[in-house]
């Protein structure tokens, strides 16, 4: 009898993983030996477009087995079932995607070796696409390359077709796929750094935006939404509070202007069974609007921070406050997303912090002009470190079109107030550079912001709003008017009472009032810049 083939070693410690995030490491390990034979800038696409066709083919056989049982209990004979289970309506009435055969994982799986794994997978994507209008255009077609390792693509394939997503009754195997889709998004941003910026938003930050607005139905639009993880997180949000038969009770709009990342959140809202909108391709949002009717009742996006080259457009109606400056488009991306807000819209978005205070290049004007519209609602400021992809201090700006009570919602009324938060001295590192918000810290956060606005979930909770040194203070505009319109949080929440500090709270505070000046020297630069630019027309 011939020896017994041995197993790889990754093949083997999956079989012997017990659980998803066992999995997950294992997965991430097994494609981080193709790196070398792939192009960086596809690397990601790659090795997503393998889980995203997992999860298409998972979804179908689920499918299909169910509806195999519902035919033999309607009377349907074993001869004929096989013309039913082919019935493309039966899927995709049941908003599973068209899978054809030969692009199934179980049959790429068995014909790889005699066929070539690369040629089956780039025919697989082509068919799908071909047969899915949603996703035409947008599965990736670089696994049949020279360059591409096909010992080590197979037995990544063969990885995946082992891994146990089989699921339970708490957590189906399409719910393990989204979580690998979205631990690999995430481990893509750490190993690129600052580029990594570009598409993914750290988990705990969009969490904090959406325990705040509480998107529970109507539309949601992210402008700059990356692979499309404040989607993905709203789901989560509505599904987490009302069951997942609500997931539908909003609609999801976004737009994207990088081509790659716009494929990797086409393939995520997938994943997470989200209908949404990202338009029929990628685009500016200055240049070219994608959405150009569209008024959302939740605007969530963590646009990139402070751009130089934009689209400037100094007639563009959206720059109702004052045309932004032509080398910093943050205030073009809070005027954009005011534009887009319906009556009683609102809006949580990740700036610098840069830009609670800039004076220059007209810009403390527009932020007056924001403040005296009422239309700030809440100011936070973050600790360090929750973005791993940049070393810039961020902060939170909170819109809303009605503070008033909104009878129907019995709101408070907080008509020319603001809301602000410090939460510098939050957080839990979780690695020497990484910093997250804990679940006690979101509660705390959002649970301020609820109760101030006395939203029926601090009521029910019966919650109170009230200023706490140090952490929270609600100011009227006249205030806020003696400030000269400068919004830091740290300006207005006060100290800490000298009872209740302790080395760690004054060591957060110290990181924090680091940070704050780290804002005000760049904010000196610009101001420099532009007196330096100003004198040189002087001299010519």
């Amino acid at each position: 009898m011939p020896p017994r083939q041995k197993k790889p070693a990754d093949q083997a410690e999956l079989f012997t993983a017990s659980t998803a995030k066992e999995i997950q490491d294992i997965l991430w390990k097994a494609a981080d030996k193709l790196r070398g034979s792939i192009d960086a800038a596809q690397y990601k696409e790659f090795v997503l477009g393998l889980i995203f066709l997992k999860y298409v083919s998972d979804a179908f056989e689920e499918r299909r087995t169910q509806l195999a049982k519902e035919l033999v209990e309607d009377g349907i004979s074993e001869d004929r079932l096989d013309d039913f289970l082919e019935d493309r309506d039966e899927y995709t009435g049941a908003h599973v995607f068209w899978v054809p055969e030969t692009a199934r994982w179980s049959w790429i799986a068995a014909n790889a070796k005699a066929q070539g794994v690369g040629k089956l997978l780039d025919e697989a994507m082509d068919a799908i696409m071909r047969e899915n209008a949603s996703l035409t255009g947008v599965l990736p077609k670089i696994f049949n390359q020279d360059r591409v390792d096909q010992k080590r693509l197979g037995e990544l394939v063969d990885l995946i077709s082992d891994a146990r997503f089989g699921g339970n009754e708490d957590k189906p195997a399409q719910d393990l796929l989204g979580e690998v889709y979205e631990y690999f998004l995430g481990n893509f941003a750490r190993a690129e750094g600052k580029r990594g910026g570009e598409f993914y938003t750290p988990s705990s930050v969009v969490r904090l935006i959406v325990e705040i607005l509480e998107p529970y139905e109507g539309r949601v639009y992210d402008p700059a939404c990356g692979s499309g993880g404040m989607f993905v997180q709203a789901s989560k949000f509505i599904e987490a509070h009302r069951g997942k038969g609500h997931k539908a009770d909003i609609a999801v709009y976004g737009q994207e202007l990088n081509e790659r990342t716009w494929r990797l959140a086409k393939m995520n809202l997938a994943i997470h069974g989200i209908d949404g909108n990202l338009a029929a391709r990628w685009g500016d949002t200055f240049a070219d609007d994608k959405h150009p009717d569209l008024k959302a009742d939740f605007v969530m996006a963590n646009p990139p921070f402070n751009i130089k080259d934009w689209a400037r457009d100094e007639t563009d109606p959206r720059w109702k406050y004052g045309v932004p400056p032509k080398n910093n488009a943050n205030y073009a991306w809070l005027q954009h997303m005011i534009s887009k807000l319906g009556e009683k819209g609102t809006a949580g978005i990740v700036l610098a912090n840069g830009s609670m205070g800039s004076q220059s290049n007209g810009e403390g004007e527009i932020r007056q002009a924001l403040v005296e519209a009422d239309l700030v609602a809440c100011m936070v400021a973050l600790p360090s470190q929750l973005f791993r992809t940049t070393g810039i201090p961020a902060c939170l700006w909170f819109l809303a079109k009605d503070k008033s009570p909104q009878a129907a919602r019995r709101l408070a009324d907080r008509r020319e107030e603001i809301l602000f938060i410090d939460a510098r001295g939050m957080g839990q590192m979780v690695d020497r550079t990484e910093r997250i918000l804990t679940q006690g810290d979101l509660a705390k956060i959002a649970g301020t912001y609820h109760a101030w606005r006395g939203m029926p979930s601090a009521r029910e909770a019966g919650m109170t709003y009230a200023d706490e040194p140090g952490f929270c203070f609600s100011a009227d505009l006249a205030t806020v008017r003696q400030h000269e319109y400068v919004l830091t949080p740290g300006r207005y929440v006060g100290a800490v009472a000298a009872e209740e500090e302790d080395p760690t709270a004054v060591s957060a505070r110290i990181v924090g009032l680091t940070e704050e000046l780290y804002g005000l020297f760049e904010a000196s630069a610009q101001l420099e810049k532009v007196v330096r630019e100003q004198l040189r027309r002087v001299d010519v």
